[in-house]
């Protein structure tokens, strides 16, 4: 008779119980990136108190907190040496950035859409690639972005941020072939119902590699860039 089959059982991952919150101090170990901080929701105690975690855990390399209201971030500033205060993003980093492998350029239509950018360029660094901002190439002047297509087309993985209509990553993605991510922001009058009219334009986007993340995630979508500048600079 055939021996019945053995299944292996899945090792307990290491966490942090807070109380509050269930800390995944494996993530790294798992999928190359440390857990980060959604900071919105939460209060400025239990920003500084998972931040203090995943900081002791991963003491080599920068950990993030996003969507940071101001009392958080004061709170942190006034309490954990050393960190950083993104005020664009609206984020917090501690400690130092990974060496940057690979580029990613974060490509914004207008200044109203430098938060969202923001915070996917600073996730970009964060998660281990290089990233240059390019701000303001919106369509409603076609010479802007053009100038800097050569820039563009020699990035790795390009994150394109867009409000209003979202007509940004079509144009984008009919100049270059580079990978690329697409943000739709909240940012537009009453018919853009806070970002909808843009999502769905990206979703529905002619030009052929466009991939949609959901509205203002620039986490998300800096977190896909990153992993795809570094593949490519192996």
């Amino acid at each position: 008779m055939r021996p019945a089959a053995t299944v292996s059982p899945v090792p307990e991952q290491p966490i942090h119980d807070l109380g509050f919150a269930r800390v995944d101090l494996d993530r790294a170990a798992r999928t190359g990136d440390p857990e980060v901080v959604y900071g919105a929701g939460k209060t400025a105690a239990q920003v500084v108190a998972i931040l203090t975690a995943l900081h002791e855990a991963h003491p080599d390399r920068a950990v993030l907190a996003t969507r940071v209201s101001p009392e958080a971030a004061l709170a942190a500033l006034e309490s954990l040496p050393g960190i950083v205060h993104d005020e664009i993003a609206g984020a917090l980093t501690w400690g130092p950035l990974p060496t940057p492998r690979g580029r990613v350029v974060v490509v914004a239509a207008g200044t109203s859409d430098l938060p969202v950018a923001a915070e996917a360029a600073l996730t970009v660094r964060v998660h281990g690639a290089g990233a240059e901002v390019v701000t303001d190439v919106g369509v409603a002047g076609l010479h802007r972005l053009l100038a800097v297509q050569d820039q563009l087309a020699a990035a790795d993985c390009l994150v394109v941020v867009a409000g209003m209509e979202g007509a940004l990553p079509s144009v984008v993605g009919g100049l270059v072939g580079v990978p690329m991510i697409a943000v739709p922001t909240s940012v537009g009058y009453g018919a853009s119902f806070g970002g909808l009219a843009a999502l769905l334009a990206m979703l529905n986007s002619c030009a052929p590699g466009v991939t949609v993340v959901n509205i203002d995630n620039g986490y998300g979508a800096g977190v896909a860039a990153a992993r795809i500048a570094r593949r490519a600079a192996r």
